[in-house]
């Protein structure tokens, strides 16, 4: 049986576009999932790619770089480990509640042509069953810290979300209309609805977010 690939001090993984920091390493055994959190995963093998394991993201996919030689085995627990890295990796790359206000009223100038202010934003631990929620009377919006790690115009989606709830309660026609213009609403819908299953999470009508 062939020994475990190793990190090469010579061989660098490539840099994926945009700039994201790869992860490589090598670790333990683990059954790999064919998505990750919703996330699909591609595995791109290559016979210059002699010691070392890669992953970094993509827009909505996940690549992991292995060398060809691996059996399937082998790159079924390459996945797992290099997925959990990527994802502890994001974990610190968290947002703060400052950066989550900025974020949030960057997304009011654009969707919604500044006419929402919302007061607060800010991560919460006591919101397991929803992703999200507002206070509209305080302007005050709370996020879910499951979010975090996950990709960007998911995170962007849901602020969306109780932006338009500080314009329009409830999840009526007017309110979908005036979300329709997060150009990305269903595919985060997608996403988070692949999550809430996977996990077996009470999935409620209006996509889950706020009910």
């Amino acid at each position: 049986m062939p020994a475990d690939p190793q990190p090469s001090p010579t061989a660098d993984p490539p840099r994926p576009p945009g700039g994201a920091r790869p992860v490589t390493d090598s670790g333990p055994a683990g059954a790999a999932p064919g998505r990750a959190a919703g996330r699909a995963v591609e595995v791109r093998r290559s016979s210059r790619r002699r010691r070392t394991v890669s992953a970094y993201r993509e827009g909505d996919r996940t690549v992991v770089l292995i060398p060809a030689r691996m059996s399937e085995a082998e790159e079924r627990r390459w996945v797992t480990v290099m997925l959990d890295k990527l994802a502890a990796q994001e974990g610190r790359r968290a947002l703060g509640d400052a950066e989550l206000t900025e974020r949030a009223e960057r997304l009011s100038e654009q969707v919604f042509g500044g006419r929402v202010r919302p007061t607060s934003v800010r991560w919460v631990t006591n919101q397991n069953s929803r992703w999200g929620s507002c206070t509209p009377a305080e302007g005050s919006i709370r996020l879910s810290h499951r979010l975090q790690g996950m990709p960007e115009y998911v995170v962007d989606y849901v602020l969306a979300h109780e932006l338009a709830h500080l314009l329009v309660p409830g999840h009526g026609p007017r309110f979908w209309r005036l979300l329709e213009a997060y150009p990305r609403t269903e595919r985060a819908r997608g996403y988070l609805e692949g999550v809430a299953a996977a996990a077996r999470l009470p999935h409620p009508p209006g996509g889950g977010v706020d009910e």
